[in-house]
């Protein structure tokens, strides 16, 4: 998906979803690597990162995230992730209230030997100084490392 294809995907779901238009832009930015985007409060214009445009469902998500931010702004509103008019306009359009890690591959899998519960992790965990956070019982390694 190219940055136009972006800025028409905004401006659409900007006036299907908050029957208001969008007047700045939007933009990728490979530069960010732990949020799915940015709202901008000086130049109003979204950044949002390469790695949502992935799945079509977490990029729109994303999307009426920052969209949020931006019409609350234009409003005259605190468009903060912890005001009740943020919270309420999110759940209200249906956006994501966090940014998958998409990128993330778990390097290790553990699993549980009682109750099954798997536990992805990057680093390997101790087995004899951890246990299951369900049932308290013992975990165990179910595939090693995989070479990168």
């Amino acid at each position: 998906m190219t940055d136009q294809q972006l800025q028409q995907l905004v401006e659409t779901i900007s006036a299907d979803s908050f029957q208001r238009p969008f007047h700045h832009r939007a933009y990728f930015n490979r530069r960010l690597q732990t949020t799915g985007g940015r709202y901008h409060l000086k130049s109003h214009n979204i950044d949002i990162n390469p790695k949502m445009a992935q799945d079509r469902a977490v990029l729109t998500g994303v999307i009426k995230h920052e969209l949020v931010h931006y019409h609350l702004h234009q409003m005259g509103q605190s468009g903060k992730h912890n005001t009740p008019a943020f919270k309420q306009l999110l759940k209200a359009v249906g956006g994501s209230r966090y940014a998958p890690r998409m990128d993330q591959q778990c390097r290790y899998l553990y699993q549980c030997e009682h109750c099954g519960q798997q536990y992805p992790r990057q680093r390997r965990l101790n087995v004899q100084r951890y246990v299951c956070s369900q049932c308290r019982h013992r975990l165990k390694l179910v595939n090693p490392a995989v070479a990168k």
